[in-house]
């Protein structure tokens, strides 16, 4: 099969299309037929380098690698070896709580955190817990980028899902109640995760305020923001106040700017890790809170019947063709994104297989 393989770190250029075998599912796994897979951070991190995910003790990448975690595709087979979980001879139970069957078409976050996703291939192999259903109201494409971003957005605002504890603080990630009387600010709300982090607030009832460049405010109060504001042209952090939450999807060291947004008792979930004083949030009687997200197929399963009814909406930047992943992490580089990246996978003709579909598996 085709694959986008690392054989050093570096650039974009580094991303090299080679021939490799068909993977063989191993046990709790099934074969992916790819058609799309979703381009994230964590791919680029991998590629300049990053080989340690936090929390992990030490590094397992071996090069060459295959980056990409989020992938939407078609269940080409199942391990011969996952008999405690079949319902019936090429079926393989779902942690969703449906069955999985050969031919189904299907999405999900692949062994995250960690490296080994290998997504980046016109087929892969995928544990059946990390999968759901792909929501037939939509493509593949849209599907593909669903995965990480929306599982960040959802872990962080809705339900934790996990007790693993977290790399980046003690204490365990909780995250607000949201409904009708919430007020919520999301910084960077017109990328992967912030569009989601819009649209699920807005879902629970909440007040939305977005926070992005100009060029986004349509996109933006179309997935249903109450108030836009144009970081290029103001300060958000002094025309804002008493709000419940700010979900910063962009993080870092300028995250606290955003505390004094907040009333007392409210919160602020940075995506990625920021500089906090103690003193300063106990000053403000606010928590900060952050969390890791970790694939889960029964959450994606839920967030899949949003997507599937339109209450939730994916919003894709740009597609590349697997073998221009170089010219997609180029336009990841170039930031900006309204949405997300995803690449498209056609698979060589000489490598199609008819799906195997048991027959008493619908």
């Amino acid at each position: 099969m085709r694959a986008i393989r690392l054989h050093e770190h570096g650039g974009p250029e580094v991303l090299r299309e080679d021939r490799v075998p068909i993977p063989e599912p191993g046990p709790g796994e099934v074969l992916v037929r790819v058609h799309a897979v979703g381009v994230n951070p964590p791919d680029w991190y991998l590629r300049g380098g990053l080989t340690t995910v936090p929390g992990e003790p030490e590094s397992t990448v071996r090069l060459p690698a295959i980056p990409g975690t989020d992938v939407s595709g078609v269940v080409e087979a199942v391990a011969p070896d996952v008999d405690d979980l079949a319902v019936y001879d090429l079926t393989v139970y779902d942690l969703t709580g449906d069955d999985l069957a050969v031919g189904d078409e299907v999405f999900g976050l692949l062994r995250f955190p960690g490296f080994h996703g290998s997504a980046y291939a016109e087929y892969v192999a995928a544990p059946a817990s990390d999968l759901a259903r792909k929501p037939s109201g939509i493509d593949h494409v849209h599907a593909a980028g669903a995965p990480m971003a929306g599982l960040t957005a959802w872990q962080f605002l809705i339900e934790a899902g996990h007790d693993h504890p977290s790399p980046f603080q003690a204490a365990r990630h909780r995250p607000t109640a949201l409904d009708a009387d919430s007020t919520v600010l999301v910084n960077g709300a017109a990328g992967g995760v912030g569009h989601f982090a819009v649209q699920l607030a807005k879902w629970k009832g909440a007040h939305v305020t977005a926070v992005a460049s100009g060029a986004h405010e349509s996109f933006l109060r179309e997935l249903g923001a109450d108030r836009f504001l144009d970081y290029t042209k103001s300060r958000p952090e002094e025309l804002v106040h008493d709000v419940d939450l700010v979900l910063d999807a962009v993080g870092g060291p300028d995250s606290r700017r955003f505390l004094r947004t907040l009333k007392r008792g409210g919160a602020q979930f940075p995506v990625l890790p920021g500089d906090f004083d103690a003193e300063e949030t106990a000053a403000l009687g606010v928590t900060v809170s952050t969390a890791q997200v970790r694939s889960n197929g029964a959450q994606l399963a839920e967030l899949g019947r949003l997507l599937e009814a339109g209450t939730v909406r994916v919003a894709v930047d740009s597609t590349f063709p697997l073998g221009r992943a170089r010219a997609a992490h180029e336009r990841a580089a170039r930031g900006h994104l309204q949405g997300k990246i995803v690449l498209t996978v056609d698979q060589d003709p000489a490598l199609r297989r008819p799906a195997v579909t048991h027959p008493a598996a619908r």
